[in-house]
């Protein structure tokens, strides 16, 4: 069997009854970039085969630095489609949701997050983020027909030292600009989320060397970075995923 051979060795570490339980569950991901990209083949590789990806953005050139699924075939590409693409050629069973577009107040009714187990934010947008961190914890925090476990990326721009990515309750992440511009926007409109979440963040905060495009207004950003942020939030969801049927 296909499956068998492709996850044999997620299974000696975890074993049979994990690996069923990890097929079982539903995942839903705002925005594929340099993190959400990485945190979806992850979760793909070690057995997650019902994913939703959802992501406005066409692969450009500025991508293919650190975004998985970013190449110069790529370049011009829908994102979600061209990570359905590789998320395929690795497991072609898995059942891959592509969705371009945006999610925000407006179109937050568009996503049933109810139906996932884990919802995974992504998002770079402030305003958006906040939507989604607000919409998601107004949810059971404990997934199934309620809804989802939610998960989040701070800021992965600026940074260069591995070592000082951590996890921590949103509350509690320190040294991120992100994360105080939420606290301070939910502090301001007095609308908070309405339970505690992990947040993958680093304290590290480093400048530009060269002066930032004002047509791109992004931040300078590698891929070990990004791609470790996007492996955390993976490792999140697998160690909640097989609580229950592994010891860690």
């Amino acid at each position: 069997m296909i499956d068998q051979a492709i996850f044999s060795r997620c299974e000696l570490l975890l074993g049979n009854e994990a690996m069923e339980r990890i097929a079982r569950k539903r995942v839903i991901i705002f925005g594929v970039g340099g993190v959400g990209s990485w945190c979806a083949e992850s979760l793909v590789r070690s057995g997650i085969r019902q994913m939703t990806i959802v992501d406005s953005d066409r692969v450009c050139i500025t991508n293919v630095n650190r975004q998985l699924m970013a190449t110069m075939k790529t370049v011009g590409m829908v994102k979600v489609d061209a990570l359905k693409e590789r998320l395929l050629s690795i497991n072609p069973k898995a059942e891959i949701t592509a969705l371009q577009k945006i999610f925000s107040e407006e179109t937050a009714a568009e996503f049933d997050l109810g139906s996932y187990d884990y919802i995974i934010d992504a998002i770079d947008s402030l305003k958006d983020k906040a939507a989604l961190i607000l919409l998601a914890t107004s949810l059971s925090p404990h997934g199934g027909t309620k809804g989802g476990l939610f998960f989040s990326s701070m800021g992965a721009a600026l940074k260069m030292d591995p070592t000082r990515i951590r996890v921590a309750e949103f509350w509690k992440v320190q040294g991120d600009p992100l994360a105080r511009a939420l606290r301070n926007r939910f502090k301001k409109e007095k609308t908070f989320p309405k339970h505690k979440f992990q947040c993958v963040y680093s304290d590290e905060l480093l400048k530009n060397q060269l002066p930032v495009d004002p047509e791109d207004r992004g931040n300078g950003s590698i891929s070990h970075i990004t791609a470790i942020f996007g492996f955390m939030l993976a490792g999140l969801v697998l160690q909640d995923a097989v609580k229950d049927s592994f010891k860690l």
